[in-house]
């Protein structure tokens, strides 16, 4: 194991003849890749939005969320893409690890068991508090809002 890597427990929810357990793809790689767990092939036509099972559990610790996001090259070349990028896994989810893709594409993607569809970053949670107040203390952009920072924003 790596020095100073968080340990999560898995579980293959189908049994030892699972899927792939998420892993890195490089040394350098901050996300895992998740694969799909599906009998024979999914087809998304364009438009079509669908939750992908991954087959996979985990334990992710308190102070921890698992953040799923696309992977470049599938949004790139099909616009296949996670729909609510980043989803979130909470570290008291205990159920199977799906994921929401939307092909976003011009063409029909057809997905395969074990292609890897998503990555799974894990990242430090920070508690927060909230307190109501009357006001807000002021800013430099004060309530500017979408396209307020710079130019050819949202007119």
């Amino acid at each position: 194991m790596t020095a100073g890597a968080v340990a999560i427990a898995v579980r293959r929810v189908r049994g030892a003849d699972g899927p792939v357990l998420p892993r890195p793809m490089s040394a350098g790689a901050a996300g895992l890749d998740l694969c799909a767990d599906i009998p024979g092939e999914v087809v998304l036509v364009p438009g079509e939005r669908r939750l992908v099972p991954t087959g996979i559990a985990l334990a992710i610790p308190p102070g921890y969320e698992g953040q799923v996001r696309p992977r470049s090259g599938l949004a790139c070349r099909y616009g296949l893409t996670v729909l609510n990028a980043p989803g979130t896994i909470d570290s008291d989810y205990r159920g199977e690890v799906q994921v929401l893709l939307v092909n976003l594409g011009a063409e029909p993607v057809v997905l395969r068991r074990g292609e890897r569809i998503a990555q799974l970053v894990v990242a430090p949670v920070v508690p927060v508090r909230l307190e109501e107040v009357g006001e807000l203390p002021p800013s430099a952009r004060g309530e500017g809002g979408f396209g307020s920072t710079g130019r050819g924003g949202v007119p």
